[in-house]
Formats: structure tokens, sequence, C-alpha cells
């Protein structure tokens, strides 16, 4: 289906506020409002999915009228509180129109983060009453109208409404190439950071197409790929993770390699680290200004200075750098002084058409992961 047709039945719906998390299987959608002229829609891009469903109750407080909530079927796990104890009916009754991008459904090969909550996802809006369709990728205009009705229906009930949109239910929406002013290629970064660290150390890679350069890039360096864990889900939680393991192994080194839309997702983790400050933990945040490994679509927060964030926070040392010379001056900086790093690197967009996928299941790497750093045999 054409998004320009989607587009106007949010019209329709009187829908002109649009709010979330970009998703790839909602790619499509999030390029046109992201480069739609229409001065009818008001598109924003929030930190997480939570704090879109927060958005949009003020919205609807202030204006009367629903918004539009889209994410990846992933971020239902931030959107259940706000959800079901403000916006349900038997709370305060605000309408709204989830769009959910559908990871992981039964019968479609998919990533392994993907695999339990797309079994789940429909199940999820039944425990949580909130009645929905599945949008596929044959859809017609007319199925999708009588979606938009239903829609309407259960707005004036203060009752949200879902559609749970397959891949490739949106027709590709041509744009321009997105890009960014930055140089240094992430993974080649990537690699550079692998190469200046001990064997001995610990990496901690967010989710996306970071684990997946790390995967790639220790391979290439070491032949093995052990001394990482990867966190292909729980997008924002890498740096906590690292932070658990950097208590438990006071002796070894963490790196915990982050991307920004991860780190603004949940950001209250920098002031927790800061208060704490483990003097064995490095936190890396490879910086492009947008959700790349889902379609490019720019963070909610552009431009932000996360090292000056970090420094704020509590973290001793936090600094920015662009180029090559600059990350190896400041790995080799934070190498001598032990306590607690941020390191912000500005990255250009786009990785390697080719880059593979891990081969081994999570539990398999988890497990690989355990035994190189003799947690378990």
């Amino acid at each position: 289906m054409e998004v320009s047709l989607v587009a106007k039945q949010l019209k329709d719906m009187g829908i002109d506020t649009v709010i979330g998390v970009p998703d790839s299987a909602l790619k499509p959608f999030c390029d046109f409002m992201d480069h739609n002229e229409d001065p009818y829609f008001h598109h924003f891009v929030t930190a997480n999915e939570g704090a879109a469903v927060g958005m949009a109750i003020g919205h609807y407080l202030g204006s009367g009228k629903p918004a539009c909530v889209y994410m990846q079927n992933s971020g239902l796990g931030n959107a259940v509180n706000p959800i079901t104890s403000l916006a349900n009916e038997k709370v305060y009754g605000i309408p709204m129109l989830l769009l959910i991008g559908w990871r992981g459904m039964p019968g479609k090969k998919d990533e392994p983060q993907h695999c339990f909550m797309g079994e789940i996802t429909c199940a999820l809006l039944e425990q949580m009453m909130i009645p929905y369709k599945v949008v596929k990728p044959d859809v017609t205009e007319e199925q999708w109208e009588k979606m938009a009705s239903l829609a309407r229906e259960h707005f004036k009930e203060g009752r949200q409404f879902a559609l749970v949109v397959q891949s490739g239910a949106f027709e590709t929406v041509k744009i321009n190439k997105r890009e960014n002013n930055w140089q240094l290629v992430r993974e080649e970064v990537i690699a550079k950071i692998l190469s200046m660290i001990s064997e001995e150390d610990v990496v901690v890679s967010t989710t996306g197409k970071i684990s997946r350069e790390v995967y790639e890039q220790s391979d290439k360096l070491r032949g093995e790929h052990r001394q990482a864990f990867l966190t292909v889900g729980g997008m924002g939680h890498a740096s906590m993770i690292a932070y658990g393991i950097a208590i438990e192994q006071p002796h070894k080194r963490v790196y915990c390699i982050d991307g920004d839309g991860a780190a603004l997702m949940h950001m209250g983790s920098l002031a927790f680290l800061g208060k704490e400050k483990p003097g064995n933990l490095v936190h890396i945040c490879l910086n492009n200004d947008a959700h790349e490994s889902v379609g490019g679509t720019k963070t909610g927060c552009a431009g932000l200075d996360y090292a000056r964030i970090a420094a704020t926070s509590g973290y001793p040392l936090a600094e920015t750098v662009h180029d090559m010379e600059g990350v190896q001056k400041a790995l080799h900086r934070i190498r001598q002084e032990r306590q607690l790093s941020f390191l912000e690197i500005k990255v250009s967009l786009d990785a390697r058409n080719d880059l593979g996928r891990p081969k081994e299941t999570a539990a398999e790497n988890k497990r690989a992961f355990m035994e190189y750093h003799e947690v378990i045999k």
C-alpha cells in the first residue's frame, strides 16, 4: 500500500501528530513522515516508545485529538506501563493509534532477538485489551479504510487501537540518501578499538549493526568473537549490562560499544553510572545522529553533545573525537587512567551492503563469552 493512502486515513481519523521510534518494517512510513512537506502533520522521534505514549497522552489532553504512536513490536515493552497505567479506558481513557512493526512474525525467518516478541505480539495486545488488526502486504485500500473506521469507533470509547504491520505492507518511499558531515566509518573505528584493547578485556556491544560489525571485525582480527557479548536486543541496555559485568570482574577492563540512539533511549543509565563511577568501565558512543540500523531516520535529539552529558552526569573522563588520530589518542589516554570514561566518536552513516550476521544462536554466543572469560567451563 502507498504510504500516502495511510496518511490520508490518518487525516480522516483526525490524527495530525505522529510520534515514535523508527522500525525497519515501518521504514516507508517513517521516511514519508520524515520528508513530508504537508504542514498538516507534526512528526516527532522520541527517545523511547514509552515517551512517545506519554507525549501522545499530552497531545490529546491539550488538543482533544488522538495521536499516532509508531514502534517496532519490541518497543511494546517500553510502552506497556504508560498505556496500561495512564491511557487505558479504566484510567484516563486516552485514544491513540498504535502502528506496530511486526518483527519475528511466526513462520518467517528473522533475527533471534525478535523471535519471542514476534510470537507474543498479538497475545500481548490481547492481554492489554487493545483491539488490533494485522496489516498484510496484500492489504487493499478498502480493507485499510475499514480498519481506520474501526479505529475511530474505539477512539470514541477512549480506547487505543493497534495496527500490526507486516514487513512489505507499505510501499518504499524514494528519498535522497541520508548523510551527515562526519567522515569516520563506524566499522573501521570498531576495528581500531578492538585492535587497541587487550585480549583479556571484555567487550559489550549494543544492538543493531554495531554488534554485527563487532562480530565480523573480531573474527577478522583474532579469528574469533568470544571476547564480546553481543547485545542483539534490548536496545539501550548495553551500558548497564557492561556495568553488571564490570562489578563482577573488577580485574578486567570492560568496553561498552554503544550507539547514540541506544544511549538516548535509556539515558538515565548515564546518570547512574556517573554516580557509581566503576573505574574499569569504558563507555564508547558511536554517534551518527541516526537510527541507522532500522533505516537511518534521525534521532529526536540529533546534534546532542553526549560527552558533555556524560561529564555532567559524573563521568570523570569524557570527550568527543572526530578523526582516527583522535580515537587513537583518546583510547591510549583512557588506557593509562583507571576511571570511568566516556568517549563519543562522530561517525558517518551507512554500513557495508554485505555486512554479515552472527552464525551462532544467541545462547551459543552467551556460553562462548562466559567460557572465554572463565565464568563457566
